[in-house]
């Protein structure tokens, strides 16, 4: 009898860690039913409808060294033979230019080398302005495909899987169509690059046939109402290690974790520590976010955030972009649109701290960040108009970064740099960091601080204007050491604070700027293009304004 009644309990045990890690539907799992609109990639007149083409390779399985299991279970023991394979095609910007083209007729040919294999197909699709009768701006695109054994589909260079996920972005079973959501609120115009990943199987027992598209196709639905918060999904991540000090701060197994998504574009994120939560903003939204870890909950926060003009839409980022708190937990905003810094008050008002300079409006303030003194420093390069350097908007002939000292002087302290864009101070406030968004001078420079809030002459930190890529310098954030986290070409670089290249650190997504959060200091937010992303770090990050409670108003 105890024997049968440990049966009973062990199966009892079994069936509900299956339930815990059966199919439950998650936020960013596809909608069911009807689609609205159907494209078949397998045909010429679907092709020619997104303007898309297929190109093919197959995969080598290579050689490779990686280092054993440590006493930690981590990859930190002795360098050891295993395998990889290549090309590793995932990337949105991989470049498959001599690739095969296939025909869309020819997804069904039998491709590879039979047995234990791996191949890629990959296309860049266009929404089109229509799919017969239904108009495309807005709407939510699905992508599925079935291919013979199994594949897993990259989506603009993101590979996300959640615990117990079965399909989607991952193998959904042999023979078994993938199907998840490419694209949420897409316009017409807008590209999706799409890379499948073959597999021949069953693994265990290689077949003796070959790898084929069954089919392949885009649905259409009606659009997520706003952004949506998600099963947190860890995505592909890359370090590149430069010096072994990075060791410290980047351990030999991170992740990237992806929270939220659907948004237009994430910027200016501040945590709340008193609310143990995130407020960042969406700048071509006009709206500030909410997220809360604990339950992973998003919500609006301030809407509009940055402008409510009659032009509002020539404004490509009419909103808010950085935001953090005083010494008193106020939360002080950047308003692009009102060309102004402004703070929020316990009532809800918004008191003005600087819209122009010498009699001239302000261009479109960026990124700010407070000294323990209640000095305010902050950036106000022109890309919050709607033609940047030639908007007719532009009153200043440059672009500044300046000082608010407590008693309300604005001082303008550095002309000379094109786009300052990131802004942060050392942990002991002796140095103002400023980035530069400029393709011909990607330069972080620092200024000596002197105790009335004024500056000294700039000193280049770091130069990364020879560095491939198209992306300049964003934002910028400290950590307890010194060592500043820098969005620059390519990913989220660090740098010592002597301005030694640690390395690099690159996601799906090109984080714009982060904040440090959680109740360690040591996880950093990043707001990636259209996602909000975590990743959790070995050393905390430096307290973006000392003294502060971290309690905004509504």
């Amino acid at each position: 009898m105890r024997a049968r009644n440990l049966l009973a309990t062990a199966a009892s045990l079994l069936l509900g860690a299956a339930a815990s890690f059966s199919q439950t539907r998650a936020p960013q799992d596809p909608p069911g039913g009807t689609p609205e609109a159907s494209i078949d990639l397998a045909t010429a007149e679907g092709l020619a409808l997104v303007q898309g083409q297929w190109r093919y390779s197959d995969t080598r399985i290579v050689e490779t060294e990686f280092p054993g299991p440590g006493a930690d279970h981590q990859p930190t023991g002795p360098l050891g033979k295993t395998w990889d394979y290549a090309p590793h095609a995932g990337a949105a910007d991989f470049d498959d230019a001599q690739w095969e083209v296939v025909a869309p007729a020819a997804l069904g040919a039998r491709r590879g080398q039979g047995r234990l294999g791996f191949n890629w197909y990959r296309i860049t699709v266009t929404v089109p302005e229509r799919v017969g009768a239904v108009a495309m701006a807005g709407k939510d695109v699905v992508f599925e495909t079935t291919l013979d054994d199994a594949a897993e589909v990259w989506v603009d260079g993101e590979l996300t899987r959640y615990l117990g996920q079965k399909g989607g972005s991952m193998v959904a079973g042999w023979n078994a169509p993938n199907r998840l959501v490419v694209g949420r609120h897409v316009r017409p115009g807008q590209t999706i690059h799409l890379a499948v990943f073959g597999i021949n199987g069953p693994l265990s027992s290689p077949p003796s046939n070959f790898i084929y598209v069954r089919s392949a196709r885009l649905d259409v639905f009606a659009g997520t109402p706003g952004p949506i918060a998600i099963t947190p999904a860890e995505v592909n991540v890359q370090v590149i290690r430069k010096d072994r000090a990075l060791d410290e701060i980047v351990g030999p197994n991170p992740k990237i974790w992806k929270l939220a998504e659907g948004f237009q574009f994430t910027e200016g994120p501040v945590w709340l520590a008193s609310e143990k939560a995130l407020l960042f903003s969406d700048p071509n939204a006009n709206t500030i976010y909410r997220y809360v870890p604990d339950g992973g909950r998003l919500e609006v926060f301030r809407t509009p955030s940055g402008y409510s003009g009659a032009d509002i839409a020539q404004y490509g980022q009419p909103g808010s972009n950085g935001l953090t708190l005083d010494p008193q937990g106020r939360l002080t905003i950047d308003q692009h649109g009102n060309h102004r810094v402004v703070r929020l008050e316990k009532d809800g008002g918004e008191t003005i701290l600087a819209d122009g300079y010498r009699g001239r409006r302000l261009n479109s303030p960026n990124d700010l960040v407070y000294r323990s003194d209640g000095t305010l420093y902050f950036t106000d390069p022109p890309f919050g108009l709607p033609k940047f350097f030639d908007d007719p908007r532009k009153e200043l002939k440059f672009s500044g970064v300046y000082a608010r000292t407590p008693k309300g002087k604005l001082l303008l302290l550095v002309d000379d740099l094109t786009g300052p864009n990131g802004i942060a101070l050392s942990p002991d406030e002796k140095f103002l960091y400023v980035g530069n968004w400029d393709e011909k001078r990607k330069v972080v420079n620092r200024y000596p601080v002197r105790p009335d809030g004024t500056v000294g002459r700039a000193e280049l930190l770091f130069d990364m204007t020879a560095a491939p890529g198209e992306d300049a310098i964003d934002g910028i954030k400290v950590d307890v050491q010194g060592n500043l986290y820098v969005s620059g070409p390519g990913g989220l670089w660090i740098l010592s604070p002597e301005g030694r290249h640690l390395g690099t650190i690159v996601g799906p997504k090109h984080p714009h700027n982060f904040a440090w959060g959680d109740e360690d200091g040591k996880t950093l937010y990043l707001c990636a293009q259209s996602g909000l992303y975590r990743i959790r770090l070995g050393i905390a990050g430096a307290p973006e304004t000392p003294g502060s409670s971290g309690h905004p108003i509504r």
